[in-house]
Formats: structure tokens, C-alpha cells, sequence
């Protein structure tokens, strides 16, 4: 199957301008929720658009750009025309954004979309527009996936978790690589003070290219080639890569197989991710990786992290190799050709992973920061847990306490003062009428929304940290409320400090806000 051609980039003038029409029309996130109501919504992210269909039967500009761009429905001369006024309609058709066609046995006219131009909403509330193939972003109106060569995706789950999951801040270079339709290309934009943007496929470049002008967004720049080929040694504060990280046989679908053995693909970019940073700059990918039998899936990815970089690794997802076949199979449309066919096909999958001894396929995120710590800190965990989005500060927050544990021994900890995390609660687990409870739980209601288990000397601690009395002090006077040895609770205690601290419970407080705490 054959992707369609782009439209023309020479018109610099023609993004800008449909960039106000959409503005005009209210065609934007905030625009669509109000128009289509909650329900059509939610059933346009399921690639259902009848209730879309239904709630834009009134013929505004609105309901006409929604049906051309997210619906791909025809829409007439005269509703495009109303929709693109000022001869911005001819304008897009003559730069190949939109098509006229014959309807009907009367041979009226039609106007279609060419390509797929959906609303984004910004962090910071800005309205950017996300551009693709037809069809190829969540919510589209055939569905993700899609067997055509060199077909570029949209916005999708995967795409957005990413970008939530990416430490923000001023930077000055940031690269995106395979960049895609640009999506994460346009959230750097928003701290970076240059973007590079690299992808394989040269029509993805073209998408992104489309992407940033539609949002209002700087340029970036655009380079082809795989990998980190086409930016030779040059080094970033900020890397961000959703990679074609399907573990596949073969490369028959560029935009998702990476054409690499089993999880190669994902273990060279994170490899190579170290000699590209800046020092304290982030690396941050998606990725897949494989359960081989008789190796640990933990140890496996701890060999990926590159010399001189603190890794925080976090495996959402485990799909046995059936499970995972037939996820793609759907994804690509397999599952709709002959029987014959899907067969093989499925049976290629299968043959991959024997071959390569996998049981299964782990799915999660790799965040790299170059910090040349002579002892590097490589958290590697499986959390299948529901977690709150954006995760960005939460990620900067981890590696801050990893540069506070490794400069803080026992005696130091001790001498530490802390504060409780925000939106921390303690909970009581026991029977009811019980006088002691079973259990304290500590569990966070923000961020990653860990819950650990502590016991009475724990839940007292963290309970009364307020940053105003040093921790050996405090465990000095629960010492003497339970009638406890001070010396033996200070050289129990530590670990349990350092744990909750390390899993974001417990922050420190620097020694100039003391004061204040």
C-alpha cells in the first residue's frame, strides 16, 4: 500500500494562515470537548466516530473542520469555503492539504482531507496542532496502525506518555530522535533554546515540519538518518526518543519494527545515550525488552545503562509472546487478511521468539541522567500501578535523592532533617475495635502513588517530620516515649529512613530552609 504524497512545504505562508481559521473556529482541545460533549469525546479516542458525526451535523466551521480532519468525512465547497474563508479553501487544496472530488451520481463536487490535523492542548494551555497520515492518531477515523510503507503516526497513548514522563526546564539544545509527527519535538520547544529532530523515514520530517508551523511553534531542525547517525558527536541537555521499539521479525513496518535482533534497537539508543548528554542532562525512552528464560529481565536492562549515567528504569507491562503477537497483529490489520496468511505470520512471531529463547516481553521507561557519579544509582522496578501524569518533577525528584542518599551515610542521615511529602497519608489496617492496628501503611496520593508498609517506630517518624528537629533527635524522643534504647533505635533506623526517602516519602530539607520549616 502506498502513503499519499505530503503536502507542499513552499507555501510558508499556508500553516499560518490555517492556524488562525482553526483558531477562529474554536478547532482546538478545549473547542472539541465543549462541541461534542463528554461522551462523543471519549468515543472519538476508541476510534468511534458515530456520536462525532452525530453532535457535528450543524454545518458551523467547526463541525466541518472536525468532520474533514479528525472524521475524514467529505464536507462541500461551500461548508470547506465558510470553514477556510478568504481563499484559504483553493489555497490548501493548490498545497495539497485538502482534495476536490466528485460526489454523488449528479457529480457534485467534495472536498476531503489529505492528511490527519488534530487538536493538542499544551502544557501551559497552548494550542497546538498535531499532524499525521490519515487515520494513524488515536481517535482517528480508521483506527491506529497501518500496514502502508512509511506511514507517520500521530498522537497516541504511548507518544503522551512520554512526553508527561520528560523532565522540563530552560535547556539549550534538546533532540528528538524518530521523531515521528514531531510531538515531542513541539514539547521541547517550550524550554529548549535550540530542537534537533532526526528520523529515518524523510516523510515524518516533512509531518513534524507541518506540526510546529500549524502550532506556532520555533522551527527545528531536521535531520534523516538512524539513530544518532545523522547528529555525529554533538551532545544534548535534553534526549526523548518513542522508538520503533516492537520486537518483530523482520522490518515491515517502519514506523513501529525496529529492524534490529530481538531488543537490540532499544539497548544501542540507550547505550549510545551517554556519550550524547551534557553533564545533568536526560535521556528519556520508551521501550520494549525481552524475558529470556534463565535470565533476570532486571539484570538485563542494568547492563543497557552507559558508563557515568544514574538510571531510573520502570518496567508498566509483561505480555507472554502470544499475548504480545497478537497485540501487533492487531495493530498492523493481520487479523483481517485470510486465514493463511495471519497463520504465518503469527507463526513468524513465535518462530522470532524461540529462537531467541523469550518467554516474554517487558514494556516500561528508561530515564538516563549523566552525572558522573563514580558510583552511579540504577533503580530498575517493575510498577504496574495506576500513576498520576505529569510525571516530569516527580522524575527530577527521584535522581535529586539519589545525589542526596549517595553523599549521606548513616551519621549524616541522622543529622538530616526532613519533611513529609505532600499528599502523603498514613493509614491503619487491623480489625475492627482492635486497639493496635495490624498494619501502617504510608501512601502517596500524587506522583507515582507508592505505598509502603512501616512500623510504629517508622509512621511515628515520619508523622512528626515537620524539617524543625534533626532525625536523630526525633528518634531520640520516640526512644524514650516507648521506652526504647536511643542508641540501638539510631543504628536500627537509617535503612527505614533511607528507604522512605528513597521512594519520595520523606524529602530532605536543605540546611538554609531549616529555619523556615
Amino acid at each position: 500500500m502506498s502513503t499519499p504524497s505530503l503536502p507542499l512545504t513552499d507555501r510558508s505562508d499556508l500553516a499560518p494562515r490555517l492556524r488562525t481559521a482553526f483558531l477562529d473556529a474554536d478547532f482546538t482541545a478545549d473547542g472539541l470537548l465543549e462541541r461534542l460533549g463528554a461522551p462523543a469525546y471519549a468515543a472519538l479516542a476508541r476510534a468511534e466516530t458515530v456520536p462525532a458525526l452525530r453532535a457535528t451535523r450543524g454545518g458551523t466551521p467547526l463541525d466541518t473542520l472536525v468532520r474533514l480532519f479528525l472524521l475524514q468525512r467529505p464536507v462541500t465547497p461551500a461548508e470547506a469555503g465558510a470553514a477556510l474563508p478568504g481563499g484559504l479553501l483553493d489555497d490548501a487544496v493548490e498545497g495539497g492539504w485538502l482534495r476536490r472530488e466528485a460526489a454523488g451520481e449528479a457529480g457534485d463536487e467534495a472536498i476531503r482531507a489529505v492528511i490527519d490535523v488534530r487538536p493538542y492542548g499544551g502544557p501551559d494551555g497552548q494550542d497546538w496542532f498535531i499532524a499525521s497520515d490519515l487515520g494513524c492518531a488515536v481517535g482517528g477515523a480508521g483506527g491506529i496502525g497501518s500496514t502502508a510503507e512509511g506511514v507517520v503516526l500521530g498522537v497516541g497513548g504511548a507518544s503522551t506518555t512520554l512526553a508527561g514522563l520528560t523532565v522540563r526546564g530552560p535547556v539549550g539544545d534538546a533532540l528528538d530522535l524518530g521523531t515521528g509527527s514531531g510531538i515531542q519535538a513541539l514539547h521541547a520547544s517550550v524550554g529548549a533554546t535550540r530542537v534537533t529532530a532526526t528520523d529515518l523515514n524523510p516523510r515524518a520530517l516533512s509531518f513534524t515540519a507541518l506540526t510546529l508551523a500549524l502550532s506556532g511553534a520555533p522551527e527545528a531542525g531536521l535531520l534523516e538518518g538512524s539513530l544518532f547517525e545523522p547528529v555525529d558527536g554533538n551532545r544534548y541537555d535534553l534526549i526523548v526518543s518513542n522508538p520503533p521499539f516492537v520486537i518483530s521479525p523482520g522490518a515491515r513496518l517502519t514506523y513501529r519494527d525496529g529492524g534490529m535482533s530481538g531488543d537490540d534497537l532499544c539497548r544501542t539508543l540507550v547505550q549510545q545515550a551517554g556519550d550524547r548528554l551534557n553533564e545533568g542532562g536526560y535521556a528519556h525512552f520508551l521501550a520494549n525488552w525481552q524475558h529470556v528464560d534463565g535470565e533476570e529481565w532486571s539484570d538485563r536492562l542494568r547492563s543497557w545503562v552507559p558508563e557515568g549515567c544514574d538510571a531510573w528504569i520502570v518496567q508498566r507491562e509483561v505480555q507472554d509472546i502470544t499475548q504480545y503477537a497478537e497485540l501487533w497483529l492487531r495493530d498492523s490489520g493481520d487479523h483481517r487478511t485470510d486465514p493463511e496468511t495471519y497463520a504465518a505470520r503469527y507463526e513468524a512471531w513465535l518462530d522470532e521468539f524461540e529462537a531467541r529463547n523469550t518467554k516474554a516481553v517487558g514494556f516500561g521507561w528508561i530515564t538516563l541522567r549523566r552525572s558522573g557519579a563514580a558510583e552511579p544509582s540504577v533503580v530498575v522496578e517493575e510498577w504496574p500501578h495506576p500513576v498520576e501524569q505529569p510525571l516530569g518533577e516527580t522524575v527530577r525528584a527521584h535522581f535529586a535523592r539519589q545525589d542526596y542518599l549517595r553523599t549521606h551515610d548513616d551519621a549524616a542521615l541522622l543529622a538530616g532533617h526532613f519533611t513529609l511529602a505532600p499528599e502523603v497519608v498514613q493509614e491503619q489496617i487491623g480489625l475492627p475495635g482492635a486497639e493496635d492496628p495490624e498494619h501502617v501503611v504510608l501512601r502517596q496520593h500524587r506522583g507515582m502513588r507508592r505505598a509502603t508498609q512501616v512500623d510504629t517506630v517508622g509512621a511515628g517518624f515520619a508523622g512528626v517530620c515537620d524539617g524543625s528537629l534533626s532525625a536523630g533527635r526525633i528518634l531520640d524522643a520516640i526512644a524514650q516515649l516507648i521506652g526504647e534504647d536511643p542508641v540501638r533505635l539510631r543504628d536500627q533506623t537509617p535503612a527505614q529512613i533511607r528507604l522512605l526517602v528513597e521512594q519520595g516519602f520523606l524529602e530532605p530539607v536543605e540546611e538554609g530552609k531549616r529555619a523556615q520549616a
